[in-house]
């Protein structure tokens, strides 16, 4: 039986993980996260890599606890680039994307009620990761949900 961390990931992690395994030479990236540029991927791998840890405001201790904005943070941190510590800043400096035009490690901001927001990183077309503060836990989450479609601010992105 899978362990319940990789089983919230789906065949995604899984197949990150039988790619990272694979080879006895070099770490080999899984489809979907091959193809993308070398910063993209450390950006989406180093996101995914906290998938189940504890959701915690404010907090920022990769493997203990996160915030949303800390798991951002951590993530592009881990690719070698720096970006601002809480989510509406992060907005602010990111560049505007259509989220039509979304890739792999943009982010992903929502207004969840007045004077609260939240922030995800794209893993793909449609779902993101995020520490989710209702769950208490770094998940995975559906952009097509009906949710995060009556939420969502905007996409942004740090990355070419």
């Amino acid at each position: 039986m899978l362990p319940k961390r990789l089983t919230q990931l789906g065949l995604f992690a899984a197949g990150l993980s039988l790619g990272l395994q694979a080879c006895s030479t070099a770490p080999q990236k899984p489809d979907g996260i091959s193809s993308l540029a070398a910063t993209r991927a450390d950006v989406v791998m180093a996101a995914l890599s906290e998938v189940g840890t504890r959701y915690k405001y404010g907090a920022e201790a990769p493997g203990s606890a996160l915030d949303c904005s800390g798991l951002t943070q951590f993530a592009y941190r881990a690719a070698g680039m720096e970006i601002p510590r809480v989510s509406m800043a992060q907005r602010r400096a990111a560049a505007p994307v259509d989220p039509v035009n979304s890739k792999p490690g943009d982010l992903v901001f929502f207004k969840i009620r007045p004077g609260q927001y939240h922030v995800g990183l794209m893993i793909d077309k449609r779902q993101f990761v995020h520490a989710s503060p209702s769950r208490r836990q770094v998940r995975l989450s559906d952009l097509d949900k009906p949710y995060w479609q009556e939420h969502l601010l905007g996409v942004g992105s740090y990355l070419k």
